[in-house]
């Protein structure tokens, strides 16, 4: 098997998934001005995995437009939503044709109508099918790798601290009996989304709960036990015990990646050292700022011209399946530092990327001249 985690250096650096954000046309730009300074990891946005297997023709090309990706953004990992593991099984094949390095496992989206499917951080309130789950994508990926001669890819999950009210000790537990490769847990739960600060104390706990039943021998955990015994009542004490050890037989440990609150690659670095994690997930520092994962400071004319490209990219690659008007989240994120209201109130209302460059060109001397 193939596990780019493994071989990732630490503490490991990755691109949130993010809706109309992180497309294909973004995660091109970001990865053309970070990819030479710092390597992460990158996330498409998420996809439904439904619709890819039982949506019309139509409807399955429109989604597989969020599966593009360049060979520059290497490694990325392709995330998937449902609540059906014979779909996510069949997704799971198909990111090993599509070439993928990895799948990850939406259970953290608090979405509304995902929610209302059974998916996303709904799979927080059902544990059994949020293992069936990962064992399926697992059972994809076995499958398509053998048929196809290929290495079997990775499968992680991305979720949060628990739904209603913080149930990490629980809820981690479960996911780890499945030994998917990497954990990324949201430092918040779901009633909490981003109301209040990401709890990376609970980042820390997470850690230690991984070592406590993923230690270099077999675990003597009393937890693990329980927690089987739960999802498994006629089983005996005993049998739960080795059922459960089975999970975590294997050579190579569940990785925890952090999530929530933070601010750039420092301070990735330094949350990792302070709570232990493998790694940190960037997700809101990356708006605006392409080059986030490099080690250089744009010039007001680099942004201006990466915000032109980045338009120029999103019309090329999405023309006619999604709205202009994306861009102009983004929009005013590259400008915010730039004495530029009026532009980006202009900007707010073009509709296509040649309008872009003709109000930037009008604005171009007075945003240079800003130091």
């Amino acid at each position: 098997m193939s596990n780019f985690w493994n071989e990732m250096k630490k503490p490991i650096l990755c691109l949130a998934p993010m809706a109309d954000v992180t497309d294909a046309a973004f995660r091109h730009i970001i990865a053309k001005y970070s990819k030479n300074s710092h390597s992460y990891v990158t996330y498409t946005e998420f996809v439904s995995a439904d619709g890819l297997v039982l949506a019309p023709e139509k409807g399955r090309k429109k989604l597989l437009k969020g599966l593009e990706y360049s060979e520059i953004e290497r490694p990325i990992v392709a995330q998937f939503f449902t609540s059906r593991p014979e779909i996510m099984e069949k997704v799971a094949e198909l990111a090993v044709m599509l070439g993928f390095d990895g799948i990850d496992i939406n259970m953290g989206c608090p979405d509304k109508s995902i929610e209302k499917q059974g998916a996303g951080a709904a799979l927080i309130k059902n544990l059994p099918l949020a293992r069936e789950l990962i064992k399926a994508a697992k059972k994809g990926v076995a499958e398509a790798a053998k048929r196809l001669n290929k290495e079997e890819i990775p499968v992680s999950v991305k979720t949060r601290l628990g739904y209603n009210k913080d149930e990490l000790e629980t809820w981690l537990l479960l996911l780890l009996a499945e030994n998917p490769a990497a954990i990324i847990i949201h430092a918040r739960t779901r009633e909490e989304m981003s109301k209040v600060p990401a709890k990376w104390e609970r980042i820390k706990r997470a850690v230690e709960i991984r070592d406590e039943i993923q230690p270099s021998s077999s675990p003597k955990d009393q937890k693990c036990t329980d927690i089987f015994l739960l999802e498994n009542s006629s089983c005996s004490a005993q049998s739960a015990s080795q059922g459960i050890f089975d999970s975590f037989s294997s050579k190579t440990r569940t990785l925890i990646i952090g999530n929530g609150d933070v601010a750039d690659t420092d301070d990735a670095i330094k949350k990792c050292q302070e709570t232990g994690a493998d790694g940190a997930m960037l997700g809101r520092a990356i708006f605006g700022n392409p080059f986030l994962f490099s080690e250089q400071t744009p010039t007001n004319e680099e942004k201006i011209k990466v915000l032109l490209e980045h338009t120029k990219l999103f019309e090329e690659k999405f023309r006619g399946i999604k709205s202009f008007a994306v861009m102009k989240k983004h929009f005013k994120e590259y400008l915010k530092d730039l004495s530029a209201r009026d532009l980006r109130f202009k900007l707010m209302r073009a509709e296509n990327a040649e309008e872009v460059e003709e109000m930037i060109k009008d604005y171009l001397p007075t945003l240079l001249s800003v130091k």
